[in-house]
């Protein structure tokens, strides 16, 4: 068994596209939140039920005996080398835009930046866990 066939299994690329999914949208999110005052610009978005959604589908798959290969969306899809690419769309006004012409609110870019920092450390403390077992299974200790 090779070290690629322990670390491709489990729930380990499931949290590493996590990982790489939330990383984008906190940069975007950081994006949106430093325009807020930039008259004429759009908030930018990035669905994390769409992107659950996809990475759901991932892992049925594979389950069922296939590859964990995540299939495309208009905002996420996964390059030759396996890395995660995504591309933001523009938020849509809520209502109407303000009088800058942005349809900025910092409210809810800062709820969706507290809500992205959850989700983030969650797969980052859960990656962590996987790779202390296979530290410790390497070693010949289990806890």
């Amino acid at each position: 068994m090779l070290v690629s066939d322990i670390t491709s299994g489990g729930s380990i690329p499931l949290l590493e596209k996590t990982l790489a999914f939330t990383e984008a949208r906190h940069r975007m999110l950081a994006t949106n939140i430093a325009n807020v005052t930039t008259p004429g610009y759009r908030m930018q978005q990035l669905d994390p039920g769409g992107f659950q959604a996809a990475l759901k589908k991932a892992a049925e798959q594979r389950a069922a005996g296939g590859a964990f290969e995540m299939p495309r969306t208009d905002q996420v899809d996964v390059d030759d080398a396996g890395f995660l690419q995504v591309t933001p769309t523009e938020e849509p006004a809520e209502n109407v835009l303000f009088h800058d012409g942005t349809n900025a609110r910092i409210e809810r870019q800062m709820a969706m930046l507290a809500e992205n920092t959850m989700m983030h450390r969650a797969a980052s403390e859960l990656l962590q866990n996987r790779f202390e077992r296979l530290a410790s299974a390497i070693r010949g200790r289990m806890r």
